[in-house]
């Protein structure tokens, strides 16, 4: 692996695991946290490309409550304030998935740069980072704050380029979100699908480099990964 490779990752999904919140208070939420993790999530993507596309500034932690409240509603989960002040509290938490650590400590010594690239707030982003032990992994922590909007719009993945000062081609930007993936081809970068769901493709006129079912991947060679 050459010295001089930048890797750019999404947090949210592909980092951490989004729903490792409700799992870790499955018992206080109930038979429908499964489903109220699932809404959630949705929801909350969801409300970022509203906003992104209406050009309309609101804080991710903002829609991260507005889409949990949605899913208590809709999925009719009963929980008391606690409960909801406490699943908020364990998304600022959330896990790291198992390969991840490994991986970026050995991409780091082989000489590779590290970044995030998120939807987060800032101090979001710092709170999960420490908490899963990866406080001085990164090179960069970007968010979507210094854009003004939310991915998938350019302005987002021109932080990259602009933190690195090298052009989109130059950069692995690796999301396990279909639509990322898109966005970040779009904008010209060289993407890698970390497809943990083995779900199907999309958006075939906007295609990955590579194709991995984690982040483990990024350690072998780039052949056979469609």
């Amino acid at each position: 692996m050459a010295a001089d490779e930048i890797f750019v990752f999404d947090a949210y999904g592909t980092l951490f695991d989004v729903h490792s919140a409700s799992a870790r208070l499955s018992e206080k939420v109930g038979p429908t946290a499964s489903r109220l993790s699932e809404v959630w999530r949705i929801k909350q993507l969801e409300y970022t490309w509203i906003y992104a596309a209406a050009g309309r500034q609101v804080t991710f932690w903002e829609l991260t409550e507005r889409s949990l409240d949605y899913a208590i509603e809709v999925t009719g989960t009963q929980i008391d304030d606690a409960t909801r002040a406490a699943l908020l509290d364990a998304y600022r938490e959330l896990s790291p998935y198992p390969e991840v650590v490994a991986t970026l400590t050995r991409l780091r010594e082989r000489g590779a740069k590290l970044a995030i690239l998120s939807n987060g707030d800032p101090d979001l982003l710092e709170r999960v980072v420490d908490r899963a032990g990866l406080a001085g992994t990164f090179d960069a922590v970007l968010s979507v704050v210094d854009a003004g909007t939310f991915k998938p719009h350019s302005a987002v993945y021109r932080l990259a380029v602009e933190a690195f000062d090298r052009p989109p081609q130059d950069i692995i930007f690796c999301s396990s979100n279909r639509w990322d993936i898109a966005g970040g081809a779009a904008f010209g970068f060289s993407c890698v699908w970390i497809n943990r769901m083995r779900v199907p493709n999309e958006y075939p006129d906007l295609a990955p480099a590579r194709v991995l079912g984690s982040l483990e991947g990024l350690l072998e060679p780039a052949i056979n990964n469609r």
